[in-house]
């Protein structure tokens, strides 16, 4: 299952100085080196195979994290750790230990080392850590090698099966280090004034404001001769909040904004700005009627769009998932139409901003030490590539800088910046005009404007249900005859890849853009999208499974009245 959440956004800053060999002032990197250089001269177990690829990574995580509720600060927190791995490869390029999908499983009794480096740079403590995890990946990795080599007496591999994994060219690229940096008073201050502007909603029963800021370090090495090193700032200030309506249907609603550096968060107005909507669209949608399940057409805006294109295709164009495990929906569609012929999708992780809007999935280097590519997906409606890690996609050869993973995890193709191109945009007057002809076709009283999904999750397992879901937080009816919009709740949007996708009949020509992160296999990585509103028509909402529940019975304390039996307090200087 993959699943899109609006959390953080990372905007990546690279300061690279090409280098050849550990610095001086990186022990880190010299501990990496020494310890690589060992493994790769020595490393062989008598009577079976040697590596034929090796990679050590280290990740440094810096953290500060406040948290407020109701004008009170609940977390305040810094930490600073690091971990690693290692990449061991028994086999060839063509086939290796990787194919197995049990690896990562380890016998009962077999001792698994610890992931934890040491914080202080001392390079013998630090290669005791990489010395451990070598060795116990190479014995998992002769496993696993042996174990498919006894699989292939009876297995038939697939024809097209495609190397295990590709070579890359050497990557030489140290970013200056970064140290994390945060005004925490001034942040303290922030967080428990706009957590109270919330709490003055009496009808909000929970709520929390929330800022994050971290540094991750991550240095890679491998035996082809990659020295990285990247650093990603992260700053970020989330607001949530939840409210019950009558019935008992519980409303949650957020807001995330990003940037790269503390100076580019916005200003207190622009968040006290943004925390008085949220407070406000809670209120309305508890006063929102129900929608009940519904079939039509609907205009999806650029944030919505965004959420369904990266799980209705984006997810479906990574190329581990044309592998036999998943359902391989566009899997042989490479050279044919998959989209209407007036749109165009690309992913490219080389863009770092859309106009002032900082872009989560920009990245120099993947986290295989693949620089990044720009990459076009579909031209005008025809499917021309996946995204491709080191383990080529169909129709490739070599990784085209998509392998990515969160912290030690091991990479897989993933997402950057999926960006949806119109070439025959129309205006937002024209797409709604649009959709109230399509309803009035089809003969329905009302369409949908879908103006905001929380996320979203979907399923490419071969075994799974082809199908995706998102939850649908701003929602609009309007009627076919005026035109007039009202808000409802209590719904999601559902659906099936191809079917929803060949609906798409118009696209809009202002394009917006969903900043978030992405679960899957290899973890919890920044992505972002960048799409016009699309008309489509014919969507499906279900009825949402929010709970309900009694209100408390006691009236918030918070919004207590004045207690007329108090005693005034006595007056200065009383005895």
């Amino acid at each position: 299952m993959r699943t899109l959440t609006p959390l953080l956004s990372v905007h990546l800053l690279l300061a690279c100085a090409s280098a050849r060999g550990a610095p001086p002032g990186d022990p880190v990197l010299r501990a990496m080196e020494d310890e690589l250089a060992r493994s790769r001269d020595n490393l062989h177990l008598p009577g079976y195979e040697s590596p034929y690829f090796l990679a050590l990574v280290v990740e440094q995580t810096e953290q500060i994290e406040l948290s407020a509720k109701h004008g009170a600060l609940f977390v305040d927190a810094a930490q600073r750790r690091r971990s690693a791995t290692a990449d061991v490869r028994v086999g060839s390029y063509d086939t290796d230990s990787s194919d197995d999908p049990d690896w990562e499983w380890v016998d009962e009794g077999v001792y698994v080392p610890t992931d934890t480096v040491a914080l202080d740079d001392d390079v013998a403590a630090l290669r005791h850590t990489l010395w451990q995890v070598t060795d116990f990946r190479y014995k998992q990795a002769l496993a696993s090698y042996l174990e498919l080599k006894g699989q292939g007496v009876h297995a038939l591999a697939a024809p097209d099966r495609g190397p295990s994994f590709s070579p890359a060219p050497p990557v030489r690229s140290l970013a200056a280090p970064m140290a994390l940096a945060l005004d925490r008073d001034r942040w303290r201050d922030i967080v428990r004034s706009l957590s109270r502007r919330l709490s003055d909603n009496p009808q909000i029963f929970d709520a929390e404001v929330r800022l994050e800021a971290l540094v991750e370090t991550r240095w890679l090495v491998s035996s082809e001769g990659t020295r990285l090193r990247t650093v990603q700032p992260v700053f970020a200030v989330h607001a949530s909040a939840s409210t019950r309506a009558d019935d008992g249907m519980q409303i949650d609603h957020a807001f995330a904004l990003y940037a790269p550096s503390e100076r580019a968060l916005p200003a207190l107005a622009d968040l006290e700005r943004e925390i008085d909507h949220l407070s406000k669209i809670l209120s309305e949608l508890r006063a929102a009627p129900l929608l009940e399940p519904y079939t039509g057409p609907a205009i999806l805006s650029p944030v919505a769009t965004g959420v369904l294109f990266h799980e209705v295709i984006g997810h479906r164009l990574e190329g581990n998932r044309q592998a036999d495990s998943d359902g391989q929906t566009f899997s042989r569609y490479l050279g044919q139409p998959i989209l209407p012929d007036f749109l165009s999708l690309l992913d490219d992780p080389t863009r770092s901003h859309l106009g002032p809007i900082p872009l989560n999935g920009h990245y120099a280097f993947d986290d295989e030490g693949v620089a990044a590519e720009p990459v076009t997906l579909v031209d005008r409606g025809v499917l021309r590539a996946f995204l491709s890690a080191r383990r080529p996609a169909p129709g490739a050869k070599r990784s085209n800088g998509h392998g990515r993973a969160q912290g030690t995890r091991r990479p897989v193709a993933r997402q950057g910046n999926l960006i949806v191109l119109a070439h025959a945009p129309v205006a937002a007057s024209e797409l709604k005009a649009r959709l109230l002809a399509e309803v009035r076709k089809a003969g329905k009283p009302f369409g949908l404007i879908v103006r905001d999904l929380a996320g979203g999750q979907t399923n490419t397992s071969s075994y799974g249900y082809q199908a995706f879901k998102g939850e649908a937080r701003t929602v609009y009816k309007v009627d076919a005859e005026s035109g007039h919009e009202t808000l409802v709740r209590g719904v999601d949007l559902v659906g099936t890849p191809l079917t929803t996708i060949g609906k798409i009949i118009a696209a809009g020509d202002t394009p917006g853009v969903f900043n978030g992160y992405c679960g899957a296999e290899s973890g919890m990585v920044p992505v972002s999208v960048v799409a016009p509103a699309i008309l489509i028509s014919e969507v499906e909402l279900q009825r949402s499974a929010r709970p309900r529940t009694r209100p408390p019975i006691l009236t918030n304390p918070l919004h207590l009245p004045p207690n007329p039996r108090a005693a005034p307090p006595p007056p200065e200087n009383a005895p």
